[in-house]
């Protein structure tokens, strides 16, 4: 054969050990991890490693773990056995580990022993981002998305389910424990009372432990349906008895209609207290039924929320929430931004689902130049409004504001400041859901 060859003799010798170094480009993400990392205060969680008789093996490195874990979810890979065997696969994982191989119960110990600590990194490199000159606040778009809790949302079951299955397993209970004391006379009859077990039987049970966690399920709703009975009482103020006096001041038009939705509120509320309207999943309590607008289906899930940076796409809050709806987000995020950021938005820039007459008039957004559309479809300015649109004097004014050069301008780069960003987390790196339950848990892997 005259064409030559490379060789590639799988039993080749390295003469001397390979440097780390030269196994990636110096651009690649898993060297940007590692410079990054360095940079992290992992002191909360050194502290846990401290002991002071000395004895015990010697741990993997906090500083591995976190490297792993960090590159893991910048690259989509979450799952602890699919990271241990990146370790072996992988070469930017191998480099990160230093050519260790943490096994996944290791690596799954490390991350929900240290679940809050490695939350807490999102601010640190927040605050690197800062000091870079990546962050400027001048348009923050705030948008949410529904995250797939790790539930099924079959094993969700409403209020009324949940009564005919206590009914059902109340008297299964009942009629075991008939069966359970008739066995015992005939078998004192037979033997005598002197020996008598002391373990319930196992169908017995397993039918009394199904019939707590139902009554447990029961008693969340219930006590949940209460709460917010109190809290739409608390916000309804109800109008005086008799006649307005003459000289009393008129009262506002937005005044009344917000009295008359905090009146429906109430009566909803009263409503979902006789009889709760929410499911319960038995497997992530914390987590809701979910309209997911972009599959056009109910899914189990968590209301994810961002805060994104115009200037460079940096996220500057991450919030998860139990409501359905954006509507009442619109304060808590703006929070999160001052309170991660330590500075206050010029603008922040939201859609028609976080458009709420009170929340814009509320005291923390007074300096803010906010941008939230009352309209879910654009309106040609002349156009007639549609019935189901906010017809209010602040919903008036926002139109005007929107249709201005300066607000127009910075409303229409709303999409693209912050849809690509959930685009980069669920189909670039394809996490929709969830690995953790409860919504601590959730919120921190948030």
């Amino acid at each position: 054969m005259n064409k030559r060859f490379r060789v590639c003799d799988l039993n080749q010798v390295f003469l001397l050990p390979p440097c780390l170094q030269d196994w990636l480009p110096e651009d690649h993400l898993a060297r940007f991890i590692a410079d990054v990392s360095n940079e992290l205060d992992l002191a909360a969680i050194y502290s846990e490693y401290e002991r002071k008789d000395g004895r015990g093996l010697s741990a993997y490195h906090p500083l591995l773990l976190t490297r792993l874990l960090l590159y893991g979810y910048a690259t989509g890979v979450t799952s602890s056995r699919r990271i241990e065997r990146a370790t072996h696969d992988d070469i930017a994982f191998r480099y990160l580990a230093a050519d260790q191989h943490p096994d996944h119960d290791t690596i799954a110990a490390f991350r929900s022993e240290h679940l809050n600590t490695l939350a807490g990194l999102f601010l640190q490199a927040l605050r690197l981002c800062q000091k870079a000159g990546l962050v400027k606040l001048g348009n923050v778009a705030i948008d949410g998305t529904k995250m797939m809790a790790n539930a099924s949302l079959h094993r969700s079951v409403s209020y009324s389910k949940l009564k005919d299955r206590e009914q059902y397993w109340k008297e299964t209970v009942e009629t075991l424990l008939n069966a359970a004391e008739q066995t015992d006379r005939e078998e004192d009859q037979k033997w005598g009372s002197g020996n008598k077990g002391e373990e319930l039987p196992a169908e017995l049970a397993d039918a009394k432990g199904r019939l707590e966690r139902i009554r447990r399920a029961k008693q969340e709703l219930e006590e949940e349906a209460r709460k917010q009975l109190e809290e739409a009482q608390k916000n309804f103020a109800p109008r005086p008895p008799g006649r307005p006096r003459k000289d009393a001041a008129p009262i506002q038009k937005e005044d009344l209609q917000q009295r008359q939705r905090a009146k429906g509120r109430l009566r909803r509320a009263r409503r979902n207290a006789t009889e709760p309207e929410r499911q319960y999943n038995f497997v992530d309590p914390d987590s809701r039924v979910m309209l997911d607008h972009a599959r056009k289906c109910y899914t189990q899930a968590y209301n994810a929320q961002l805060a994104t940076d115009g200037h460079a796409q940096v996220i500057v809050a991450a919030e998860l929430t139990q409501q359905t709806v954006d509507r009442q987000q619109l304060i808590p995020m703006v929070e999160a931004v001052n309170n991660a950021t330590g500075m206050r938005p010029e603008a922040i820039t939201a859609d028609a689902g976080y458009w709420d007459s009170v929340s814009l008039r509320d005291q923390r957004l007074t300096g803010i130049n906010l941008l939230v559309s009352p309209d879910s479809k654009p309106l040609a300015p002349d156009a007639v409004l549609p019935l189901t649109v906010p017809h209010t004097e602040d919903a008036r004014r926002m139109r005007e504001k929107l249709a201005a050069e300066t607000g127009k301008a910075l409303y229409k780069m709303r999409k693209a400041i912050v849809e690509p960003v959930f685009g980069q987390i669920k189909e670039v790196r394809n996490l929709r859901r969830f690995r953790l339950r409860g919504f601590i848990r959730a919120s921190s892997a948030w």
